[in-house]
């Protein structure tokens, strides 16, 4: 017999044994034999399967049960580690961060700094950053740039922590799929503990209760749940169409020089329409994977209706529905801006442009002082 049920070190939640279609099933004659070896390593079946053989299985929390968790955080003393995503800023960042977290000091980490291109200054990237979070009510008492995948600014947040800490616990947040738990790994690691702990995937949703890992000096390394952003467009793609969305090297900007109505597709998942303006550059910060096509503004409808889906892709066929009816946004610039897709990315504009952006419906769609 089994004393004590654990819980996964992958997701979080509490391992069981007898329903497996509910999150935390494991085969009890798994449970019993890692746990008559003392293996306090346990995976849950969903974590095992995405770890080894990169599938992902459907999670049965909803946002709110997410939100609810989150809420633990604002109710002790901490110091909260967010984690957004340099590349998908707009759609990563929680506006509503101190609402959950109260009065406890926020580090803003900018994660994924390595797709950025390398000539862009690191200093301007921290001020932009600190700058955009200002304008949505955060006031960050640091800002770090890293890249977790690579290893990259692990050190500079170690410093950073330890500066504002003051011997609380330490809460590492941030929306789906911004690399939380790759860069807790990195912080376990440098402890001397396991490294590769914590389950990580391009999947959103993967973390799935709080998870607590003890620091030597007798307080805690806490990984939350990733809050699902509805805006991201990543949000409604498939795994296999993720891989064409999401980059996972240094972004190569590619500069189109557009006339008066003229319109580029990105894949299938979005189109853009350069109404009004000046014949300059439009630069297009995206995957280098997904492919663009440029076509004339008043031949956009006919050639979207009958290539979304084929030559119009990500998405497939079988989710081009998703993306069938987009909706329109137009945006008038008085100064260079980006227009960001959330999840997808971004085209930087010029001045005294009139620009319309159409896609799925619900994805977020805005307009921001350029990053670049």
């Amino acid at each position: 017999m089994i004393a004590e049920i654990p819980y996964c070190i992958g997701c979080g939640v509490k391992l069981q044994t007898t329903a497996p279609q509910e999150l935390g099933f494991v085969p009890a004659s798994v449970l019993e034999k890692e746990m008559s070896s003392q293996n306090h390593e346990l995976y849950c079946q969903r974590c095992f399967r995405l770890r080894h053989y990169n599938e992902m299985l459907p999670v049965s929390l909803t946002n709110d049960d997410f939100l609810r968790i989150l809420t633990k955080v604002g109710q002790q003393k901490s110091l909260v580690v967010n984690v957004v995503d340099i590349f998908d800023f707009n759609g990563s960042v929680l506006a509503s961060l101190p609402r959950f977290v109260g009065d406890n000091p926020i580090i803003l980490v900018g994660n994924k700094v390595d797709l950025l291109p390398k000539s862009l200054k690191k200093t301007k990237i921290k001020e932009w950053l600190r700058q955009r979070a200002y304008e949505i009510g955060l006031h960050p008492v640091a800002v770090v740039l890293i890249s977790a995948a690579k290893n990259l600014g692990i050190d500079d947040l170690l410093t950073e922590i330890s500066d504002f800490r003051q011997d609380n616990d330490v809460c590492v947040v941030g929306v789906t799929n911004v690399g939380k738990s790759t860069l807790i790994n990195r912080l376990v690691a440098r402890s001397g503990g396991n490294d590769n702990l914590l389950t990580v995937s391009r999947f959103p949703g993967t973390t799935l209760d709080i998870i607590k890992l003890p620091l030597d000096d007798g307080g805690n390394l806490w990984d939350t749940p990733g809050i699902v952003q509805a805006k991201q467009l990543t949000n409604r793609l498939s795994p296999k169409e993720l891989k064409y969305v999401q980059p996972t090297r240094e972004l190569k900007p590619k500069t189109y020089q557009l006339n008066t109505e003229q319109t580029l597709f990105l894949g299938g998942l979005a189109r853009f329409d350069y109404l009004n303006g000046q014949s300059k550059s439009i630069v297009v910060y995206l995957s280098n994977r997904l492919l663009i096509h440029r076509t004339k503004t008043i031949n956009a409808d006919q050639f979207f209706k009958r290539h979304l889906g084929e030559l119009l892709q990500p998405p497939f066929k079988q989710n081009a529905a998703t993306f069938a009816e987009p909706k329109r946004h137009v945006f008038k610039t008085t100064q260079k801006s980006d227009v960001v897709l959330a999840g997808l990315g971004w085209i930087t504009i010029p001045a005294n442009a009139t620009v319309a952006v159409w896609t799925a419906a619900g994805v977020g769609v805005s307009i921001r002082k350029a990053m670049i």
